[in-house]
This record gives C-alpha cells, structure tokens and sequence, in this order.
C-alpha cells in the first residue's frame, strides 16, 4: 500500500508542472509570455526591480506599489491593433477595462492601456508600441497620491513657463 501511494505522488509531481502549464499564465507574465511566442521576441526584465518596487512603496508611502517591467528591444514586424488588444484582454482577465487603445499607421506604434480597482488603489496595465521598442508595465498607484503627482507637476510646468516669458 505504501508503495501505491508513493507511485502516485512521483505521477503528481511528474504531473504537476504540466497542469501549469497548460492552464497558461495570466497577468503581466502571461502577457509577457504571449508576446514572446507570438512575435518571437524575447524580453529583457529589469534587474533588481522587487527591490526598486519595495523602494517606491516606501518613498511614497504606499501611493506607488507592485511595478513589474518588461521591455522588448529590436521588436520586429508590424502590429496587429486588434490582435495585440485582444492578447492583453485575454491574459490579463476578468476585473479589467480598456481605457485607451491608440493605433498608428503601419502597426508600428501601438498602445493599449487598462485599468482596475484595487480596494483603495487601481491598477494600471500599459503595453506600449514604439517603432522597434514595445515596454509592458504594470503598477498600482494610489489615486490620491496620483493626483497630488499631477498637481506638483502641473505647480512646476507653469512656473517653467512663467520664467519663459519674463
């Protein structure tokens, strides 16, 4: 009897990772991952950004959370808008919602950005297009402390452009 049940957790563990697999990745590596096998491209991920997420975190008091960036260099071939959108919507799943889908001619610029709630904060999900170069990021954000980001940076621009005009 031992030796059945010993059998039957070398199959699961065997199993196991198979099962994941096929039920597919979701989120920002299911994206990640998608476009990586659809357009044969591989991303560079950027080193020690738990770290720099954990930085952020704490420097703006929790305003600024769970970043996670993937970027594509020397991305190749066009784009298809609607098959890109598509792509996205399907990994990232059930809770988000498209806010902006920008096209340009030829599918060599495309982005596409969707949000969610997150209790107190929202999520931003943004896959950007740009000649050769397409970046995946996602980020939590406070929307006060986006809001308070906005007003300081607004504050500054019109202070640049007071001293442009003396």
């Amino acid at each position: 009897m031992k030796g059945l049940w010993l059998i039957s957790l070398f199959v699961l563990a065997l199993l196991l990772p198979i099962v994941v697999l096929a039920g597919g990745q979701g989120g920002f590596d299911g994206v990640v991952n998608s476009i990586e096998s659809k357009y044969h491209a591989r991303a560079t991920k950027i080193p020690f950004l738990g770290v720099i997420s954990l930085i952020s975190r704490k420097a703006t008091g929790g305003g600024v959370s769970n970043l996670h960036v993937a970027t594509f260099e020397h991305f190749s071939g066009p784009v298809d808008g609607d098959e890109l959108n598509r792509m996205v919507e399907e990994k990232l799943g059930q809770g988000w919602e498209r806010i902006i889908r920008e096209t340009r001619k030829k599918g060599n610029e495309q982005t596409v950005i969707f949000m969610r709630s997150e209790g107190e904060k929202m999520g931003l999900f943004v896959v950007d297009l740009d000649g050769q170069e397409l970046d995946v990021v996602e980020v939590s954000v406070s929307p006060d402390h986006l809001n308070e980001s906005l007003k300081h940076y607004s504050h500054s621009r019109e202070d640049d452009s007071k001293d442009e005009s003396d």
